[in-house]
């Protein structure tokens, strides 16, 4: 199918797209399993209509994707941000069904997104849109069809008002159809910090298996909303030197160390980094040329490309968002090969983990401790690092090229057994 032909064709799509034919060729996938496998299984696309303050009425257009519904009910986060494309959602949902089978969790993969500024909006607009687009999407989800989670511009808060709304709309309280609740609604403890403890994890491991010490690591971090402010706090709490954070506003280097607490309630109270004094001031693209042991890109796709890939100067490059890297970037970094690249389905899934812990004590109705929580996500990614790495060795190719193998694999042997209904 020529992608020129199809709904979803953008950068960031055709990115997500040669990714898994490299994959797919690898393993010598059957074409017939390998189209069903690689496009989304359905879309949905929705205006939105919702009163502002000053009393007129603005339309937004929002999506969701579901790209696989073989291996268990879907599952993906909401994006609120101005930039948003169908084809990027399809690609974010892609890449949730590759990283929900690579870790192995019983879900496919889907992704939501509405194309607002978020940070124009007052709270009660925000709350407004929030219930709409629920509204709008609830006939297509459910606990057992389509669980959706917090993403780029929504949070806990935006989480609440969408579980209830969908809890009117079906007559009683069901925690069990979004994650990244507050606790108070059903959700876990250790789900805020997940993903950012996740890629803290990895980015851990692989040091120690180069041999590099906490006392003589320094980060620099791309991002810092709940992903990058987590993933700082962690590795500074193991011994790391964070030296440089940024968000879309900009960002600080300091070679002494950024005080993570500090920058957290100066965003906090300020919603963003702009104007902070605990470094000097340097762009997003200077940030990510910083000389340090591990850059973490932790906000949106496409942000190391071939113009900046061969002026890294990292040895670890852990990827906190999704689909930070671009293919030719990708084949820079291959080509150098003085850089550690922890994929961003593996990486982040951490966050999606303790999503499906969450899940788990939504249908159980039974909670369980943090200390619990951590320590079974400890022993998933474990697992997973394990498996990545076996599957590098067994292929000798890059690290997430094994990690798309695993995951593509598992998908693609699970539509093959169940077959085509007649």
């Amino acid at each position: 199918m020529a992608l020129t032909h199809s709904v979803y064709d953008s950068p960031v799509f055709r990115q997500a797209c040669t990714q898994f034919d490299f994959a797919a060729d690898i393993i010598g996938m059957e074409a017939g399993v390998r189209v069903r496998t690689k496009l989304p299984r359905r879309c949905l696309v929705v205006n939105l209509p919702v009163r502002m303050d000053n009393g007129k009425v603005e339309t937004f257009e929002g999506y969701r994707v579901q790209h696989n519904l073989s291996t268990g009910p879907a599952k993906g986060g909401i994006r609120f941000h101005q930039d948003v494309t169908l084809g990027e959602v399809a690609a974010l949902a892609m890449w949730m069904s590759w990283k929900c089978s690579l870790v192995g969790l019983p879900y496919g993969g889907a992704k939501g997104g509405v194309i607002v500024n978020a940070r124009d909006m007052s709270t009660g607009e925000l709350e407004r849109l929030s219930r709409r687009y629920m509204q709008e999407i609830a006939p297509f989800i459910g606990p057992n069809i389509d669980i959706p989670a917090p993403d780029v511009g929504t949070n806990e808060q935006v989480m609440a008002w969408m579980m209830d709304t969908y809890s009117n709309h079906v007559g009683h309280f069901d925690p069990g159809v979004i994650t990244g609740k507050p606790i108070a609604l059903g959700g876990s403890l250790g789900r805020k910090e997940a993903t950012g403890e996740g890629v803290a994890y990895f980015t851990k491991a692989y040091l120690t298996d180069l041999g590099i010490k906490a006392g003589d690591t320094t980060v620099v971090i791309q991002g810092f909303g709940n992903v990058g402010s987590e993933t700082a706090m962690a590795l500074q709490a193991w011994g790391a030197k964070v030296v440089g954070i940024s968000d879309f506003t900009g960002g600080v280097s300091n070679p002494k160390g950024v005080d993570i607490q500090d920058a957290i309630a100066y965003v906090a109270k300020n919603r963003s980094l702009e104007g902070y004094t605990g470094g000097d001031t340097v762009t997003n693209e200077q940030l990510l040329e910083l000389p340090c042991t591990v850059l973490i890109p932790a906000a949106l796709e496409r942000v190391i490309t071939e113009k900046n890939a061969g002026k890294l100067k990292c040895r670890v490059l852990a990827e906190g968002a999704n689909g930070p890297t671009t293919n030719e970037a990708d084949k820079i970094i291959e080509q150098r090969g003085d850089i550690e690249l922890i994929p961003d389905v593996l990486c982040n899934s951490g966050g999606v983990i303790v999503s499906y812990f969450e899940w788990l004590q939504n249908l159980q109705n039974y909670y369980w401790e943090k200390d619990e929580v951590f320590a079974r996500l400890h022993k998933m990614l474990a697992k997973a690092k394990a498996n990545v790495d076996a599957t590098k060795a067994k292929y000798r190719c890059s690290r997430r090229t094994a990690a798309l193998v695993l995951g593509i694999s598992r998908v693609a042997e699970a539509k093959a057994k169940r077959g085509l209904f007649p």
